[in-house]
């Protein structure tokens, strides 16, 4: 399978497991506030993420990826407090005040937010099809906030969902600088460093821990933040961060979905326009690519990968050879056309 539609299948992966987590915290936040909920989710993503290595290595033997470095740690620690602890803290506050259908539809300004950022500071490229797109996704979160009904869409709610959805933008970005080491690796250190520090403030507001709510809590934690950041960063590592997040904008689709069966939300006229209007800005997003002249310069670093035609080079005696497998290697200078994304290979000036 090419690389890139692994890519793509396991950005769709991750969205469909975090969407589906904002209907299922809207029902434990009846009894848990905001901030103790925070705290279970992503223990049980981190604790959850601690076996994993080992049923990777049963399942793929042989396989390696680059392992964390003490480097990193100035953006892992980024990546924790605005993607670990403020975006979800933000996001559950604005549940506790909006519709489960809502509440997961304007997450969609969640692409938008990460394109702008990808852009405007990291130097990734998208066109004016990709630009338009995002502004339709804009109109439709703005048309969903727009005229608050009874309970269903309150303003400050949504602007609660916004705030978070511009904390895990920037955790998007950061996290695509971190994309070229091991990717439960990374989930486990933000899992684990966000739910400790959120565990402390929650304690430290007395805040109280029903014991009802803790194995869903633990188990919504592994799945929708521990194994969707999983695929999220692999996807980013592919796919670049712009990319990865119009693909993960299905994910408000999926959460609103799962909030008509699971809580019974009934789609209003206006939801299904706004529905409409972001489906088709999503669908535009995904659909947008382009293909130049491009130049590779010289590069040698180390990240998993398998030999395509960005990694054609030799192998050394005690190398791994069973791909994906991950080792410092070389790139020889290179200048050829193809379709391509902003990836960890492809930043250059358009």
């Amino acid at each position: 399978m090419r690389e890139d539609l692994k890519g793509a299948i396991a950005a769709l992966g991750a969205a469909a497991l975090f969407g589906v987590s904002a209907p299922l915290a809207k029902l434990l936040l009846v009894n848990v506030r905001p901030l103790p909920l925070s705290a279970l989710l992503y223990l049980g993503a981190g604790l959850g993420l601690v076996a994993l290595p080992r049923a990777r290595t049963a399942l793929r033997p042989g396989t390696t990826e680059t392992p964390l470095r003490r480097a990193d740690a100035g953006l892992l620690i980024a990546v924790t407090v605005f993607g670990g602890i403020l975006g979800p803290v933000l996001l559950l506050t604005g549940l506790s005040r909006t519709s489960g259908l809502v509440g997961s539809l304007a997450l969609n300004l969640e692409a938008p937010l990460t394109i702008l950022i990808a852009v405007t500071v990291f130097g990734e490229h998208i066109g004016a099809r990709e630009a338009m797109a995002a502004a339709v996704v804009v109109a439709g979160v703005v048309l969903l906030s727009a005229h608050p009904g009874e309970g269903v869409s309150h303003p400050l709610g949504v602007a609660a969902v916004a705030g978070a959805c511009l904390c895990w933008a920037v955790d998007n970005n950061v996290t695509q600088r971190l994309s070229l080491r091991d990717p439960i690796a990374i989930a486990r250190v933000k899992a684990l460093g966000a739910g400790t520090a959120t565990l402390v403030l929650a304690l430290l507001a007395r805040e109280a821990f029903p014991r009802e709510a803790l194995a869903p809590a633990l188990l919504i934690g592994f799945v929708s933040y521990g194994i969707s950041v999983v695929l999220a960063v692999y996807a980013m590592r592919v796919l670049g961060a712009a990319r990865e997040a119009a693909l993960f904008a299905a994910a408000p689709f999926a959460g609103a979905l799962a909030s008509v069966a699971i809580l019974g939300d009934r789609l209003v006229s206006r939801d299904l326009v706004a529905t409409f209007i972001l489906v088709a800005g999503v669908v535009a997003l995904v659909r947008a690519e382009h293909a130049h002249v491009h130049d590779h310069p010289e590069l040698e670093h180390e990240h998993g990968h398998v030999h395509d035609e960005h990694h054609q080079h030799p192998h050394v005696p005690g190398q791994p050879t069973r791909e994906p497998h991950a080792h410092a290697h070389r790139h020889d200078a290179l200048t050829h056309a193809h379709a391509h994304r902003s990836d960890v290979h492809h930043r250059h000036r358009h």
